[in-house]
């Protein structure tokens, strides 16, 4: 019998599993947004009963939150490029692996420092994790107009962690507080499980700029070990303007070798483009508001009015499920008119919410404080998902985990440094009032800066530039 060629699949075809790859895809790059962000907002409303299970005052606390955030920060460029490199899906397995550990590390650790030494491995997990979560959506939806819909989805998963983290950090303090890190096994696992069903990613090949990574990490820890440490010592404690120092030398070298060296870690002509530059500093000052806020209000609501973990995490509740109700309608939102109207809305909420907290008396009951925190909740869906989408409709194909570790770096940097500058101000000498008002009246002007920035960012719609 002779032997005849099977005839060419047709594009129709191959559609169903190329869906069946993308619906897989997307779910793990949502999951994986879901654990990480889950992380960083569960853990707020616990850190009075890790304080008395483990000892440590402010400072130990705030090294808790930024330990994790810290090296998120640090390593998200390297793992945007990482990503490029050997591709997006072997990358998201190994830093989601690594968070998964870390976790179960995190739930056993005896004593305070070995608690913080586990949060910093998490975050690096936490930062492969990230951009490629993001680069993984990138490539599974080519179709921009798919793509801004999946990057809805992807952000749906965070918004959700955001709004069930502080109320299930509760719930599960009142059994321990070690369940708020082992809650992430069970997630992470099926992660993984529908990861091994996509597709794999594209690679890259280029070395590794250590240069870079070092130069960004002594930058970075320079700068958040300076901002914690003069909480306690005060800005003028020669160890803080030592750090400072470090942070700003080490910018420089960073910035010095990625105009050098022959693969930097951080192409400089990324940054031509207005949108990446914009897009960047929106991510920054978002994060300023929706993170350093609910660390400043976990403690004021337990600390200032006597609320337990799960009651401050109940105060939380309306500005959060807002927050994820109003998520899937993004998209929506920045294709009839454009991404700088819902950017620059929600950026205006949530100086408007800072501004009114900052306001109100301390005798204001709990419920009037999470009702003020409501604006703030309302600007997590009208400025991330079109911001996000913005970023990946002008960046090149080939530089998406770049782009996205850049961004996310921009995001974690604000929310460590609100923890550190907000958490020395309200340990200072002045009172715990007196530093909340003035940290509340810095997210609100950083909030206010970036919506004007955001005129740069075109007001046609579609989200065409």
């Amino acid at each position: 019998m002779p032997l005849t060629a099977s005839p060419p699949r047709s594009p129709k075809a191959d559609a169903p599993e190329t869906n069946r790859h993308a619906t897989a895809t997307l779910a793990a790059a949502v999951l994986g947004f879901f654990v990480i962000t889950l992380d960083a907002t569960i853990v707020n409303v616990a850190l009075p009963s890790i304080r008395d299970a483990l000892g440590g005052g402010i400072t130990g606390l705030q090294w808790v939150v930024d330990a994790y955030t810290l090296m998120f920060a640090a390593l998200l460029l390297s793992a945007g490029a990482l990503s490029d490199r050997i591709g997006a899906r072997r990358a998201f397995a190994g830093g989601l692996s690594l968070f998964i550990i870390a976790s179960v590390a995190c739930g056993l650790a005896p004593t305070l420092p070995v608690l913080i030494a586990a949060r910093v491995v998490q975050g690096i997990g936490a930062a492969v994790t990230m951009p490629t979560s993001m680069a993984l959506v990138r490539q599974a939806f080519p179709d921009p107009g798919r793509r801004a819909r999946a990057v809805g989805a992807w952000a749906m998963g965070g918004a959700v962690a955001a709004a069930a983290g502080p109320v299930l950090g509760g719930v599960l303090s009142l059994v321990s507080w070690r369940m708020i890190f082992w809650i992430n096994l069970p997630v992470g696992i099926l992660t993984l499980l529908l990861l091994s069903r996509t597709r794999p990613s594209p690679t890259r090949p280029a070395p590794f700029d250590w240069i870079g990574q070092i130069t960004v990490i002594l930058a970075m820890g320079g700068l958040t070990f300076g901002a914690i440490e003069a909480g306690d010592a005060g800005f003028s404690a020669p160890q803080v303007l030592a750090a400072l120092a470090l942070a700003v030398v080490a910018l420089v070298a960073f910035v010095a070798a990625q105009a050098k060296v022959a693969h930097p870690m951080v192409p400089l002509t990324l940054f031509t483009s207005p949108t990446v530059v914009v897009a960047t500093g929106i991510g920054f000052a978002f994060m300023v508001g929706f993170y350093g806020l609910p660390f400043l209000l976990s403690l004021y609501f337990q600390q200032q009015h006597g609320l337990s973990a799960l009651g401050a995490g109940i105060a939380f509740l309306p500005m959060m499920l807002l927050s994820a109700l109003l998520t899937p309608f993004s998209a929506r939102i920045a294709e009839r008119t454009g991404p700088r109207a819902p950017v620059t809305a929600g950026l205006v909420l949530i100086a408007a919410g800072s501004i009114a907290l900052g306001l109100v008396p301390a005798s204001v009951p709990v419920w009037a404080s999470a009702l003020l925190l409501i604006p703030v909740g309302m600007a997590g869906p009208l400025v991330m998902p079109p911001t996000t989408a913005l970023l990946l409709d002008h960046v090149p194909a080939e530089q998406t985990g770049t782009a996205s570790g850049v961004f996310n770096t921009s995001r974690q940097i604000g929310g460590a440094l609100a923890v550190a500058v907000f958490g020395a101000l309200i340990s200072g000498t002045s009172g715990f009032q007196h530093g909340l008002r003035i940290s509340l009246a810095l997210a609100s002007a950083i909030a206010l800066l970036a919506a004007l920035a955001t005129r740069s960012l075109g007001a046609t719609r579609g989200g065409e530039l």
